[in-house]
């Protein structure tokens, strides 16, 4: 037997605008001119530029007619107001950075290169190979990653051969091939792992009469475990000697060798990020400017010829099924259009509002650009200050960088936590990574601190920190162990 139920819950939706300017608003000001590039495409109801025709807009604006809209088919008692889609003046009215210069729209050429690939391909070309090692060589440099080491086996490589090409081949003869290779520019390419390629680029040094280099490819060859861990006792214990200057200048040399030789030589495999600022701040005697990149604020406007096509149905005969469809879908397209540019507006308003109360929060630091004057900022705090939830702050933060006198931030590096002091005072964690930096640098290298020596250096400063805030920080900073830094 069947039972009837009821029950009653509580959903909460977002509108189709409200996800509009949720997604507009995490995007970066780079990718924002391609966001609307393809929205011009998809909507013929928008269009981009300013209002050039001033008195018809007035004509349209000041007609008092309604003209019928629906949600599928128009009828005579849906109305359609014609203002509700004219672009204002209100949705340029910010003050924009680069106003009236085309300058910063202008693109710049990009200079020609190859890539690693190809510098490597024609110099396969002049090894004079046969067809069979000319398609292995083809296949070994294809195996080449971005950074010039080649990881997969050898025997998977003749493997591919065998299955893709048909070739038969040896795993010797795939070496034979590979060392040819390892003679190509950059020096040390296509080795197999970072002892290979630091000797590749030894050999290339080796005339036989440089001593450093005789040491450097024995401390390479025989202590490579030694040499990675920096244990330079026991390197000098194995190649028996006491002349710390003697294996001094070969690792001296050894530490200058690439060990991407991939990375300088292809320049096209590895692609560069710009950034393009959100915010300008400048600083005018004493007083903080903040504007927008006035590529945050495309001139948008609804297209006139489709608000021209209402007067067109209301003067028509209403029963034509064909013009009622007809302007149901004009009408959708208007909507998008105008949620659009809501959304564009929306978007200004918030980037403004959250960079505005960092600036009030930080503007100690944004006045001399010392970074030990910045406080200890969650995604909390600036929230409250502009009354939004923190998934937007969250969603501004990670994606915008601003501009300033003394260098381009991403939002993000203002948000920090706070370490207590033996003052009870709450300081950034950034000022402490700078004095742990600081402490580092000034060490002695033949005795680096290790991570409890830092934890009560910074104690005696004042700063209450424990040993694994000191390590997480370090390593934060890209700033290895004790043993690691340790130098001859």
């Amino acid at each position: 037997m069947q039972k009837l139920g009821l029950n009653q819950s509580l959903q909460q939706k977002l509108s189709p605008q409200q996800i509009q300017f949720i997604k507009l608003l995490q995007v970066p000001t780079a990718e924002l001119e391609t966001r609307i590039e393809e929205e011009l495409e998809i909507n013929p109801a928008l269009e981009e530029g300013e209002d050039n025709e001033p008195e018809r807009a007035e004509e349209t604006t000041n007609n008092e007619e309604d003209y019928p809209e629906s949600d599928n088919t128009p009828s005579a008692e849906d109305d359609v107001d014609i203002k509700d889609y004219l672009r204002d003046d209100d949705y340029s009215g910010y003050k924009m950075q680069g106003d009236g210069d085309d300058d910063e729209d202008r693109e710049m050429p990009l200079p020609m290169s190859t890539s690693l690939h190809e510098q490597l391909m024609d110099q396969l070309e002049f090894l004079g190979l046969d067809e069979k090692q000319y398609a292995i060589g083809k296949q070994l440099v294809g195996s080449i990653e971005g950074d010039g080491y080649i990881r997969r086996d050898l025997e998977a490589i003749a493997n591919d051969l065998a299955f893709s090409q048909a070739i038969e081949t040896t795993v010797d003869e795939v070496e034979n091939v590979l060392k040819k290779i390892q003679t190509f520019d950059p020096p040390g390419i296509a080795a197999r792992n970072l002892q290979e390629c630091l000797l590749l680029q030894l050999d290339r040094m080796d005339n036989g009469h440089d001593i450093d280099v005789a040491v450097a490819k024995k401390i390479i060859e025989e202590c490579y475990e030694e040499f990675t861990k920096k244990h330079y006792q026991k390197i000098q214990r194995k190649l028996d000697t006491e002349d710390e200057e003697f294996i001094r200048d070969a690792i001296d040399l050894i530490v200058k060798l690439n060990p991407k030789p991939g990375g300088s030589s292809a320049p096209s495999m590895v692609k560069n990020q710009f950034i393009i600022p959100d915010y300008i701040l400048t600083n005018t005697n004493g007083k903080l400017e903040l504007a927008l990149n006035s590529r945050n604020a495309p001139e948008l406007r609804i297209s006139r010829s489709y608000t021209d096509m209402f007067k067109a149905y209301d003067k028509s005969d209403k029963k034509d099924k064909k013009l009622k469809e007809a302007v149901s879908f004009v009408k959708q397209k208007l909507d998008a259009a105008k949620w659009f540019i809501d959304a564009i507006k929306q978007r200004q308003q918030t980037l403004l509002r959250t960079m505005r109360a960092i600036i009030d929060f930080q503007y100690d630091f944004f006045l001399e650009g010392d970074e030990t004057k910045l406080k200890p900022m969650i995604l909390k705090d600036i929230a409250s200050m502009i009354s939004m939830d923190i998934s937007t702050v969250s969603r501004v933060a990670s994606s915008k960088a601003v501009q300033t006198d003394f260098g381009i931030f991403p939002l993000k590096y203002f948000f920090s936590e706070g370490i207590s002091t033996d003052s009870g005072e709450e300081v950034s964690s950034r000022e402490v990574k700078q004095i742990i930096k600081d402490i580092i640098e000034s060490e002695d290298k033949d005795k680096p601190y290790s991570d409890d020596k830092l934890e009560k250096i910074l104690n005696d400063k004042g700063y209450n920190i424990a040993r694994r805030t000191v390590a997480k920080y370090r390593e934060q900073l890209n700033i290895p162990v004790a043993r690691l830094r340790k130098e001859l």
